[in-house]
């Protein structure tokens, strides 16, 4: 008996509803970085500035000489510098409010709308697509923090594996449904009379509209959660954010194991990011592949990683999230050296590395964020989720800086691509230095029965 029901323990009741409500921030967030971030916009800006500038030009700006090839590397570089001064702002503010899910829908509505105006992007008009991605990727950003800072308040420290490897899942499910339907739209354009810029910037378009309709769902279906133990610092909403944030910074001393896991997070998020992020322009530029090809193995993959987040959970409870984790980097760098040799033209050998791909992809990172989140004091989830991902977003920029220059300087994307290997090695390193039960501990959390 509950007393606080005098019938029954709701609480799980409740959590299954808010979980299943939470799922599609993922479902309807992936459509972006799927569709837009992941496939077309890096090969489509490419195109656009060499209209500008002609395929063997440069771009000028701000004294900077940039080759088409590198430019979606530097604008992604850009946006993520940004982004490391804006989360940390974002997580406190949302530490203290309870409309965590008006907070959720806010930013992914700007985002989304940014998005959008990608469909204007044409011609030679390169500089307005970039600052409209960097607008849709900052925003996007602010919106997963708070997403991740819910996940602590709707799951036990026991069920945060299979929770957020189920989020995953959703996200490669809708993200993927959305692209195959793009894949047709791309590859079908003349039977549906459209030429190939009108089909891409409409398949851009579909992705900011998906986006916005499914936030609606856990916009409606989260509950507001008062906020518990934040630190008492004076003056209005936006002050105490700050004083939250330098008051979580000196704490962040007191975790150690939290620490050293965002060091490792650092690294190897980067790799895996810069990986997601250069995909198709590996496979459009460097191994001749048309858009429509990328598009169709890009969607192989999403099915794959759908599965393999799924699958990752289920090892995590048997082996642990660490050990997993670890394992997946392994994968990471066969992938990353595999991509060095894969002959150019021959798709089986694509397809096989797009399989191996999927397989880790949605694990490491779903398992990433669970893991994390079980060395998070209690009231400071979005603050240090916050942290989190400006470890995945706001520092990210040395993953594809590195793969920039040396595209710059080899004029091949293969040593580009095979150089974030660096990024796997050294977090796997320092992950194996994190321990997982001490961190637990210090931050007053329930160890989970594996570990």
């Amino acid at each position: 008996m509950s007393d606080q029901s005098g019938i029954a323990d709701l609480r799980p009741l409740y959590d299954a509803r808010e979980q299943r409500a939470w799922y599609f921030t993922d479902w309807a967030a992936s459509a972006f970085q799927t569709t837009v971030a992941g496939v077309l916009f890096a090969p489509y800006l490419i195109s656009v500035a060499e209209n500008a500038v002609g395929e063997h030009g440069r771009i000028h700006l701000l004294g900077l000489s940039i080759a088409p090839g590198s430019l979606p590397s530097y604008v992604i570089t850009l946006s993520t510098v940004l982004s490391v001064f804006f989360y940390p702002v974002i997580g406190a503010l949302a530490d203290r409010t309870a409309r965590k899910p008006d907070l959720l829908v806010a930013f992914s509505w700007i985002g989304a709308t940014a998005a959008g105006a990608l469909f204007f992007m044409s011609g030679e008009n390169w500089m307005f697509g970039s600052i409209a991605f960097i607008v849709a990727n900052l925003a996007g950003g602010a919106a997963i923090v708070v997403s991740d800072s819910v996940l602590p308040l709707i799951s036990r420290e026991d069920e945060r594996d299979r929770v957020s490897s189920v989020g995953w899942a959703y996200g490669y499910a809708g993200g993927g449904l959305l692209l195959a339907v793009n894949f047709a739209v791309v590859t079908f354009h003349d039977a549906l009379g459209l030429d190939k810029e009108m089909a891409v910037r409409l398949s851009l378009l579909s992705a900011a509209v998906w986006w916005a309709a499914f936030m609606v769902i856990p916009w409606r279906g989260i509950r507001r959660h008062e906020p518990v133990d934040v630190e008492e610092v004076e003056g209005g909403l936006l002050a105490r954010s700050f004083g939250q944030l330098w008051a979580t910074l000196k704490d962040l001393r007191n975790y150690p194991v939290a620490l050293t896991f965002l060091l490792a997070y650092l690294f190897f998020n980067d790799g895996i990011q810069t990986v997601i992020a250069s995909a198709s322009t590996f496979g459009i530029e460097e191994l001749d592949f048309e858009e429509g090809t990328v598009l169709g193995t890009y969607l192989l993959v999403q099915v794959v990683a759908m599965f393999g987040a799924i699958g990752f959970g289920r090892a995590a409870a048997r082996f642990g999230a660490k050990r997993v984790i670890l394992a997946g980097l392994v994968g990471w760098m066969g992938i990353v050296t595999v991509a060095l040799v894969v002959p150019k033209g021959q798709l089986v050998p694509f397809l096989v590395l797009g399989v191996a791909i999927g397989i880790v992809l949605g694990g490491t990172q779903a398992l990433a964020r669970s893991y994390f989140s079980l060395f998070i004091p209690r009231g400071k989830e979005a603050e240090y989720f916050s942290l989190y991902h400006a470890m995945d977003r706001g520092t990210s920029w040395f993953g594809t800086l590195t793969f920039g220059l040396v595209y710059q300087y080899t004029d091949s994307y293969r040593p580009a691509i095979f150089a974030l290997i660096a990024f796997f090695v050294v977090g796997g390193l320092l992950l194996l230095r994190v321990d997982t039960e001490r961190g637990i501990r210090e931050a007053g959390n329930v160890a989970p029965p594996v570990i």
